[in-house]
């Protein structure tokens, strides 16, 4: 599968359309631009249902044709998702880490909710432009969100957001102006934001080469099917610290029990 699009264009891209819906992201990516003249992009993520046109399996030759190559796989269970990460081999680009949502571990009735949505998705030859390609079906109605939303938060945020980078993540280790998550957290906290504090602002440690930090997701109002109008969850912001094993080769993986409570920065607040 061939691309017009360079890697760089595609994170430009992606940018484009997180920040429309993220605004914090701006703003907080600025205030560490002014102190450390760079900002490095750690990794972004995605969201998607399984089974259907846009699944996992379908976007990952996508991500490959950008030349990535997939790094691990994941499984949460507790939240019936799976995953998988991705690596280019020019250490300057960004990860990517994609997962979906196991529509079939759900209950039947939120089950048959999902599914009269997804049914909409016309099968496509997918292109990178999928990844700022938001809903595929029309916007639920507030009642079929709430009702996903009762068993998977994932799941209604996708419905009402659809097909859209989740969360891009400031690199720690390329800062100069901090060198610690807490640090980072606490200038972030500063500039009036809210953090992610789901099993501790601070998630993973050094043993585990890896702690992530993230802010609340912003917040937007959507209308919903029907004229409803409310405010949900929309994208967040992750910091991200690596460190090095045994042989000084720093982690460049993710860490399943930091990504659990990662998923939750979109939890409403």
């Amino acid at each position: 599968m061939s691309t017009a699009l360079s890697v760089t264009e595609f994170f430009a891209q992606l940018w484009k359309d997180y920040t429309q819906i993220t605004p914090q992201a701006q703003v907080i990516h600025d205030l560490f631009k002014e102190s450390d003249g760079t900002v490095i992009n750690d990794h972004v993520a995605f969201r998607t249902f399984a089974g259907t046109p846009i699944c996992l399996d379908n976007l990952e030759p996508i991500i490959l044709s950008l030349g990535y190559e997939r790094q691990d796989s994941y499984r949460f269970v507790s939240k019936s998702l799976r995953a998988h990460s991705f690596i280019h081999p020019d250490p300057e680009q960004p990860k990517i880490f994609c997962s979906e949502l196991l529509v079939e571990e759900l209950s039947d009735d939120v089950q048959a909710i999902i599914q009269r949505y997804t049914a909409q998705i016309q099968v496509q030859t997918l292109a990178p432009s999928v990844f700022w390609s938001g809903r595929h079906w029309e916007m639920p109605s507030w009642e079929d969100y709430q009702a996903v939303m009762a068993e998977s938060e994932y799941g209604a945020w996708l419905l009402a957001i659809g097909v859209r980078v989740n969360h891009f993540t400031v690199s720690v280790n390329a800062l100069t102006s901090v060198d610690s998550i807490e640090a980072v957290l606490t200038r972030v906290k500063a500039a009036g934001y809210a953090v992610n504090s789901v099993g501790g602002e601070v998630k993973g440690s050094p043993q585990a080469l890896l702690e992530q930090g993230s802010t609340m997701a912003d917040q937007e109002v959507f209308t919903f099917a029907g004229g409803n109008e409310q405010r949900i969850p929309t994208c967040f912001y992750e910091f991200a610290k690596r460190y090095a094993d045994a042989e000084g080769v720093v982690y460049q993986g993710f860490v399943e029990a930091n990504a659990d409570k990662i998923f939750e920065s979109t939890n409403a607040r």
